[in-house]
């Protein structure tokens, strides 16, 4: 790997180009964008991986990095030039830079079956998933005031985009591009895919140098959740035999993959023996992600939530938990705050 300006330089054992460019997402969240370059079978692909979050000044990182690669390259590459844009999950810092990119670019879209909404029907999709996390965060005990302002939180800049076209699914194209291959890895999100070129993994958010990605409860999104995710661990675990290098949407590359794979692990795994020795005494969602991560602001306060719904969802479907309030929840016809208990 070499350093140019901040833009990172990673060739694959067959000669792939790789050219990592810094995209600044959210204040506080930096991530990546990925431009390969490859040719296969006398045919030139020219892919860009991700596309940032089309916040703040996050578009003009990418034309900054696309002009430094082409330097480097030693060949003009800019929008007009590229052939496809492969998205590894439907987040808005991995496919908001799309509203920017769309209109300047022949690429084509790809982004895989179970996020397809999340482009291309992204206001009925909004107004749905505010609907379901409405009620997770009454059901998680929030008071309706704290409530609301994590709704209006989750719905601001979410809200300043809209649908665009995708042009295939990655299902349909037999979960292979070229000399792209991919793997459906739910979890994290629904059509979370990681996507392999020679021995070079790019992990998306599936896998990450330090943090242990977000999860939510699957009542939210279906195919999201710790089960889902703990499973697809386990499948690119297998599938990744050979890999060399993961790069991930966010964070530095991760050279032990399956190493990786098992801190991960185990970290779940000792924040769900947490969560049943908090559960000796009944507690509430937000009671118990407030043991869990301690105070925390802003938008980090619904990731706690979801992170905690997530690992109570995982127990109480394995049949761990109880709900300690039952007859509340059966004289009422409105959701309202539930207490879990450990069995």
């Amino acid at each position: 790997m070499s350093d140019y300006t901040n833009v990172n330089y990673f060739i694959t054992s067959q000669g792939g180009k790789i050219f990592q460019i810094p995209v600044r997402c959210f204040p506080g969240l930096n991530g990546w964008v990925y431009l390969v370059l490859v040719e296969d079978n006398g045919e030139k692909y020219r892919v860009l991986i991700d596309s940032g979050s089309g916040f703040g000044e996050a578009n003009q990182d990418l034309e900054k990095g696309l002009e430094i690669a082409s330097g480097l390259y030693g060949e003009k590459i800019d929008w007009s030039t590229l052939t496809h844009i492969l998205i590894t999950h439907g987040h808005i810092d991995h496919f908001g830079g799309m509203f920017y990119i769309r209109p300047k670019t022949p690429a084509k879209v790809g982004i895989h079956e179970l996020d397809l909404r999340n482009l291309t029907n992204y206001e009925e999709r909004l107004t749905i998933i505010s609907g379901r996390l409405e009620r997770f965060l009454i059901e998680a005990g929030v008071k309706p005031e704290k409530r609301s302002q994590l709704i209006d939180m989750y719905k601001f800049a979410k809200s300043l985009r809209q649908s665009i076209a995708v042009d295939f699914t990655y299902e349909a194209i037999g979960m292979q591009l070229g000399p792209f291959q991919i793997l459906h890895v739910p979890g994290h999100c629904g059509g979370q895919v990681v996507v392999r070129l020679h021995d070079i993994l790019f992990s998306g958010d599936h896998i990450l140098e330090k943090t242990t990605p977000h999860q939510s409860p699957e009542h939210l999104t279906l195919y999201t959740g710790l089960g889902h995710y703990l499973e697809s661990l386990d499948r690119l675990k297998g599938w990744s035999n050979g890999v060399k290098l993961s790069l991930g949407g966010h964070e530095g590359p991760v050279t032990d993959l399956p190493g990786r794979i098992s801190e991960i692990k185990t970290m779940h795994h000792q924040r769900l023996e947490k969560v049943m020795d908090i559960l000796f005494v009944p507690h509430t969602i937000e009671e118990i992600s407030i043991e869990l991560f301690g105070e925390v602001h802003g938008y980090n306060i619904l990731l706690a939530l979801e992170e905690t719904g997530a690992h109570i969802e995982y127990l109480y479907q394995r049949g761990l938990l109880e709900i300690k309030n039952l007859e509340e929840l059966e004289r009422g016809s409105q959701p309202v705050a539930i207490t879990y208990h450990r069995l």
